[in-house]
């Protein structure tokens, strides 16, 4: 089984989902898209994962590979494929779909807790309220045939799922030591204060309790997945 991942950024790679697909028995594969990377074949990968970076979906006079990207996206939903996005994995597939993305009214920087909305039983059950990590300025209107999974107070649309195989995730579950120092690093000019911004002390101390529960969230939502 092969998982191949889209990448959009040097310091948004993988993270916790690496070593859990890998437990699972798949070989990972990447495009690196910043990198000018091509993509593979439908045909040769079992599972799609879109991972966040920096820019916006509407940004495709600055990075002409999102309008590929999203064909891209487009072909693996139509196919059937299991497709996971985060951040700004999850406004690509909805813009692929058809759905309005656009800056929130709030930007989410930092650990906060979101909510479940009480989807249906046949969907993905979603915690009653966990505390996630959030890198994000936008915001998306659900595709047509979404379910809405999860909001915040700061942001409506914070997970929702699209028939049985596809998820996207406004935030970041897939959050390591190493990756949030990255992030802090790479982004730092975005922690300017704000309602819903934490300062980099603040992103950097999370505990490993709070990881771990961040981390069984995403095996769970991969079990579901890739049932």
């Amino acid at each position: 089984m092969r998982a191949h991942y889209l990448q959009h950024a040097p310091f948004e790679g993988l993270g916790r989902l690496e070593p859990a697909l890998l437990a699972r028995g798949y070989q990972i594969s990447v495009t690196r898209l910043f990198a000018n990377e091509s993509l593979p074949a439908l045909a040769d990968i079992d599972l799609l994962i879109v991972m966040g970076g920096p820019m916006s979906v509407n940004d495709e006079a600055q990075f002409p590979w999102l309008v590929a990207e999203k064909a891209f996206i487009a072909g693996a939903i139509a196919a059937g494929l299991p497709v996971l996005g985060i951040c700004l994995g999850a406004q690509l597939i909805a813009c692929s779909q058809g759905a309005r993305v656009y800056p929130n009214h709030l930007r989410e920087i930092g650990w906060f807790p979101v909510q479940a909305v009480g989807a249906g039983a046949e969907n993905w059950q979603f915690p009653a309220q966990v505390l996630v990590l959030h890198w994000h300025g936008e915001t998306f209107d659900l595709p047509p045939g979404a379910v809405h999974l999860a909001r915040s107070p700061g942001c409506e649309h914070q997970a929702f799922q699209l028939g049985r195989n596809v998820i996207g995730l406004q935030f970041h579950p897939e959050a390591t030591p190493e990756l949030l120092r990255e992030f802090v690093e790479q982004a730092e000019d975005d922690l300017t204060a704000d309602q819903y911004v934490q300062p980099a002390e603040r992103i950097l101390a999370v505990s490993t309790e709070q990881l771990a529960q961040t981390g069984a969230l995403l095996e769970n939502l991969l079990d579901y997945l890739l049932a």
